[in-house]
């Protein structure tokens, strides 16, 4: 039976970004089952976007959306996978458009028991007017308007040659290029919703994963995506998180208490 591949991404008070992921998703040479919109509390501008895209979009497209108390991404993250019947999580932000084979990238390097996660090539700030007023959701190693260029190499076969399994959280591990099994997540209890605030929450989860036995590949060479710059986040929470992170590190903690089970036993 093949294996049904949501993608999911989250969103916030953004929509000319996330028209520029939706239209690259529209693009993908493999598609996935479904995509998820996990919405940490936009306001109407993004849904009436979502519903225009739901219109003649190549897979069912799904809008999630909680209420605006301040940033919960951990979440809506929760939320939006416990509506899904997928059996595998792909991962990504709502501004980050992605390559034409970044689905068939992920798909095609599935292995039971493993966490993958890619990197990111950068676009400038000083783009950003001709992106949105040109709607480019197409990039080459050529492109103006971006950096960490090397990044846009696209080679799978010696990616897969080169990067192998590992028991160790890489440093280069991010959130917005990440795919899991739907498994995996759920019996660790999901993200953990008491890191709020920006920061940890992803290398947090793959620590109680990778406690629980689950191992990460780095997708070198392939699964390229394109991260539209803005303004950092505020980092105030950032402290509190980071000592959230080493508490499961230093217990071997493997589930969270406040976690993705709430949602299930709706």
């Amino acid at each position: 039976m093949e294996t049904k591949l949501v993608l999911l991404l989250t969103t916030y008070n953004w929509p000319e970004a996330l028209e520029l992921v939706l239209m690259s998703i529209k693009n993908q040479t493999v598609l996935p089952y479904q995509v998820i919109v996990a919405d940490d509390g936009s306001t109407e501008e993004t849904r009436r976007l979502i519903q225009t895209y739901q219109e003649n979009f190549p897979v069912p497209l799904i809008h999630i959306w909680h209420e605006d108390k301040g940033f919960r991404r951990s979440a809506i993250l929760n939320l939006a996978i416990s509506k899904t019947t997928a059996d595998y999580i792909v991962q990504i932000d709502g501004d980050c458009i992605i390559d034409k084979n970044f689905i068939k990238n992920h798909k095609n390097s599935l292995e039971k028991k493993t966490y993958l996660f890619g990197s990111r090539v950068s676009i400038k700030a000083d783009f950003l007017s001709e992106l949105f007023n040109k709607k480019i959701v197409s990039f080459s190693y050529f492109s103006k308007g971006i950096k960490k260029r090397n990044r846009t190499i696209y080679m799978p076969f010696l990616g897969s040659i080169l990067y192998r399994k590992n028991n160790e959280l890489s440093k280069k591990l991010r959130g917005c290029n990440l795919s899991y099994w739907r498994s995996d997540f759920i019996e660790i209890n999901g993200y953990n919703e008491d890191m709020t605030g920006w920061g940890r929450e992803d290398s947090e989860l793959i620590t109680r994963m990778m406690n629980k036995g689950v191992q990460g590949k780095r997708l070198k060479f392939q699964a390229i995506l394109y991260h539209i710059w803005h303004k950092e986040s505020s980092k105030s929470n950032l402290n509190i998180n980071h000592e959230i992170q080493e508490k499961a590190k230093k217990e071997n903690l493997i589930s969270c208490k406040n976690g993705i089970n709430k949602y299930l036993n709706d």
